[in-house]
């Protein structure tokens, strides 16, 4: 019955039918074709599945970025690192890796970071002589860092879900999140040098510096406000997004005045439609969860892993494959929520730390947005850049390469993952 249930779910998603409705007329029909269950817990899982208060921090964070975007301030962080990094061979695309670290702890979202960061940087990239191809593949693979660094919105879902520590999730990813840029950013400057992309020659001293900084300053503090409250603990999760939220609002309001008061209604509009196709899913993925705990499905599959006597490192191979042929054909969300908690009891049974596990799997999903057929980033990408999907297709492959590199180091070196939350967290 779960074959079938999935083998429906492929179906209309073929069809090009919405990832949440194709959930739920997949999961109304195994009910029908079940028989014994009542439609009646299509309601109530639904309702289950949106049922919790740390689920309000994800329109926050979404809200946060897209004021941020809104505001100017990726632009004026772009023009503060293009200062330090620009004059670098290939600088522009440094500048790329850079700064979708630093919006990076605002939004939580590849798919927002991707948004504003490129929008500002591939039009400057392509005025630089930089090809499409290689521009929109290095912003692409950059914002792929923007859900492994905190605050995280598939961490919250994680956390959500299994009841891990989000705090440990968002802290666990810091490290591999830096290592994801410092691997794009070494193969940055192999290509840069084999392609000999321009050195801009810019003015150096204060003069220029200082303006830069004046006008950049306050967009550095907004990912320092997340990161604190989170850090240490002194705010929820949900009152750090709306902390965010609101120094974001003053200084865009009144210092950058950047934002107008009817300019808000359209901003809060957009967020809240996004926030909104997020929210659907998790409701019929309460359902898929319901379905998933009649049908036992975790203790089947303990069983079986049981019987091939596969330890820690096969495990993860095959959790790591597992999912990164499943975000090749289907969002990341329905995949985290409906997978994860069935595999994490066996991963738990094998040893294997929870947050550590909960990081590897965000990785895996989040370098699946850059793999065909579905790969939301490349789609993104090349409308942005105005060029064909496969021809960037092509041109994603190393950085993919070396993001999956990151991925194995970070898999089968836990201490990667769990040092820093040990650390702050005990």
């Amino acid at each position: 019955m779960i074959i079938v249930l999935f083998l429906i779910l492929f179906v209309l998603i073929g069809f090009g039918m919405s990832i949440w409705l194709a959930m739920g007329i997949s999961g109304v029909l195994y009910i029908l074709i079940q028989g014994d269950i009542s439609l009646r817990i299509v309601a109530s899982t639904m309702v289950g599945g949106v049922d919790s208060s740390t689920l309000v921090a994800i329109p926050f964070f979404i809200l946060a970025g897209e004021l941020m975007n809104r505001a100017g301030m990726t632009a004026k962080l772009t023009a503060l690192v293009d200062y330090f990094v620009g004059r670098l061979r290939g600088g522009l695309a440094y500048v790329a890796v850079v700064v979708n670290v630093i919006v990076a702890g605002v939004s939580g979202s590849a798919v927002a970071d991707a948004s504003a960061v490129s929008s500002v940087l591939l039009p400057a990239m392509r005025e630089r002589g930089y090809d499409k191809p290689f521009s929109a593949a290095v912003n692409g693979a950059a914002a792929v860092i923007g859900p492994i660094i905190p605050p995280s919105i598939p961490m919250i879902f994680i956390g959500v879900i299994s009841g891990i520590s989000i705090g440990r999730l968002f802290v666990g990813g810091v490290i591999p999140g830096l290592l994801m840029a410092v691997s794009l950013l070494l193969l940055i400057g192999i290509v840069s040098r084999r392609r000999n992309y321009p050195v801009v020659r810019s003015e150096i001293g204060w003069s220029t510096l200082k303006p830069l900084l004046r006008d950049s300053i306050f967009a550095l503090v907004a990912p320092l406000i997340i990161l604190s409250g989170v850090i240490f603990g002194v705010v929820t999760l949900v009152e750090v997004s709306v902390l965010a939220i609101a120094y974001i609002l003053l200084i865009s309001l009144f210092i950058y005045r950047s934002i107008r008061l009817r300019d808000l209604l359209g901003i809060f509009t957009h967020s809240a439609v996004f926030s909104s196709s997020i929210m659907i899913v998790f409701a019929v993925v309460g359902l898929y969860q319901y379905i998933v705990a009649y049908e036992q499905l975790g203790q089947k599959l303990a069983d079986l892993l049981a019987a091939w006597e596969l330890n820690r490192f096969w495990f993860l191979l095959l959790v790591n494959v597992f999912f990164l042929i499943m975000g090749c054909i289907l969002d990341a969300i329905p995949v985290m929520l409906i997978f994860f908690p069935v595999l994490l009891p066996v991963a738990v049974q094998l040893g294997i730390d929870p947050t550590h596990f909960g990081v590897i799997v965000v990785m895996n999903l989040m370098i699946g947005l850059l793999t065909p057929p579905i790969g939301v980033l490349l789609f993104l990408e090349a409308k942005i850049a105005e060029m064909p999907f496969g021809e960037l297709v092509r041109a994603i492959w190393p950085f993919t390469a070396m993001l999956l590199g990151v991925l194995i180091l970070c898999t089968y070196v836990p201490a990667l993952v769990t040092w820093l939350p040990d650390l702050i967290f005990g």
